[in-house]
């Protein structure tokens, strides 16, 4: 009997339990998540050998129990089609949300890849036990979240080749510490994506358009979980949180990951209508979520409600369609407007690490829980 991704142990099982189901010819979908702009998921990789010198043993009380729920593993098998799976209508699909659904389905399958490559590489490399078995545990979860979608996919006649992308993607050097704080935060805002997401839907159950919805509770719990591993991470220097510096780092990440989701959300209007959510509700209700959640290690989040803030994330959104536009137009016109729509958004976000934080005492113990 083949084994399911939802089942398997470790993230080289899931994977390969996608690779053994049949081939889909479909070059597009992987190409797409092959892409690397601004706005696209990417795959890092770091110095291992730094990682794998980290001490947890300020943490060890807190890391133990993590640790132990992770391993109890209570998600599963959960990830795996079922009776509350409807059927799903891709060819009377109105076409425009059909496309900006499969391209949030592939950005999402290639954002949850992009973790498990990494954490997979550091329990490769590692030999430091506790680092070795968070990334294994954590790599073991991404694997079955990006095969989940897979399936979901392979229901519209598309797939993401996991195997290519892996050799073939180009990947970006990041420091451990930027590896924290970034990773951080695209667990902890894709809780608050999915449990938003989620509870919108559970009150208003005629906006659910497609199935994979209803395991967004489940999902987000794991993502919360990876998430409270990096604050157990950053607590154990405290320099990582406390140093002039690298406050500002914080606040640089902070604002790079807001924005990124502002832009990204904002051009798929179809599918956040079918949905009946407000791309702008929405947005400021998931930052709303993610700073409450991050004042748990980071000394300070942003003002999302500062007057010029949205106007500010606006105009960031005006200069990607700008930019889009040139590359679409091509030749020495196109180029020209996308290095003016490049300059608009570079100059939007140096405006929005103008504005002040706002700062807080960091608690002593990082841990929390989900409470949405």
């Amino acid at each position: 009997m083949n084994m399911h991704s939802s089942t398997a142990a470790t993230a080289e099982e899931a994977i390969a339990a996608q690779e053994a189901l049949p081939p889909l010819t479909n070059e597009e979908a992987t190409q797409v998540a092959m892409s690397n702009t601004l706005l696209t998921p990417r795959f890092y990789t770091t110095d291992f050998d730094e990682m794998d010198a980290i001490d947890v043993s300020s943490v060890r009380d807190e890391w133990d129990v993590l640790i132990g729920q992770m391993k109890a593993d209570p998600n599963k098998g959960h990830f795996k089609k079922n009776e509350d799976w409807d059927t799903v209508d891709w060819d009377g699909m109105e076409p425009a949300l059909k496309a900006e659904f499969i391209d949030f389905l592939i950005s999402s399958c290639t954002a949850e890849f992009s973790g498990c490559v990494l954490y997979k590489e550091m329990k490769r490399r590692g030999s430091n036990k506790d680092i070795t078995e968070l990334f294994q545990l954590m790599a073991r979860d991404e694997a079955r979240h990006a095969g989940f979608i897979n399936d979901a996919l392979r229901e519209a006649g598309i797939a993401v080749n996991l195997g290519f992308l892996t050799q073939a993607k180009k990947y970006t050097y990041f420091r451990p510490k930027f590896i924290y704080y970034a990773t951080y935060l695209s667990e902890k805002i894709g809780y608050a994506r999915y449990i938003t997401i989620f509870r919108h839907l559970e009150a208003n159950p005629e906006h659910r358009f497609h199935p994979i919805f209803k395991w967004f509770r489940e999902w987000c719990n794991d993502e919360f979980s990876h998430g409270e591993a990096f604050a157990l991470l950053l607590k154990t220097d405290p320099q990582l949180t406390e140093s002039r510096v690298n406050k500002m780092w914080i606040k640089f990440f902070l604002t790079a990951v807001y924005s990124t989701m502002w832009v990204r959300d904002h051009q798929r209007p179809e599918f956040h209508k079918a949905l009946g959510v407000d791309p702008k509700w929405y947005g400021q209700e998931v930052f709303r979520k993610t700073s409450e959640i991050s004042k748990q290690v980071f000394p300070m989040t942003l003002d999302i409600d500062h007057p010029r803030w949205e106007p500010t994330l606006n105009r960031m959104q005006a200069a990607n369609v700008q930019i889009a536009q040139g590359r679409k137009q091509g030749g020495v016109g196109g180029w020209a407007k996308r290095m003016m729509g490049s300059a608009k958004a570079g100059f939007a976000f140096v405006s929005l690490q103008t504005f002040p934080g706002e700062i807080y005492a960091v608690p002593a113990s990082p841990r929390v829980e989900p409470v949405y």
